[in-house]
């Protein structure tokens, strides 16, 4: 089954957040991830929530996104996200 990584990123410093999409782009597809949203416009339907960059991620299942999110070949990229971001990021399982 499916699974989706969805992360609402806030960029604090630009320049770097460039260098961090550089990285990360291909431990996704490593990981068999695909992106199906990386920062295009938002439109709040209901609620309060004010999402300020949002990416999503496909992979195969749960345990393949978690495993790219945590593996030796993301490492760098997360570790720049973290310098050049602050992000809330969720993991859910797809319908079959």
């Amino acid at each position: 089954m499916s699974a989706y990584v969805i992360v609402d990123i806030e960029v604090t410093d630009p320049v770097g957040y460039e260098e961090y999409k550089r990285l990360a782009a291909p431990t996704v597809a490593q990981y068999g991830g695909k992106y199906l949203a990386r920062g295009g416009a938002t439109e709040v339907l209901e609620g309060d929530w004010q999402p300020k960059r949002l990416v999503i991620l496909e992979f195969e299942n749960l345990e393949r996104a978690k495993a790219w999110l945590n593996s030796e070949e993301y490492r760098p990229a997360r570790q720049l996200r973290h310098r050049y971001a602050r992000s809330n990021m969720v993991v859910v399982a797809g319908v079959e």
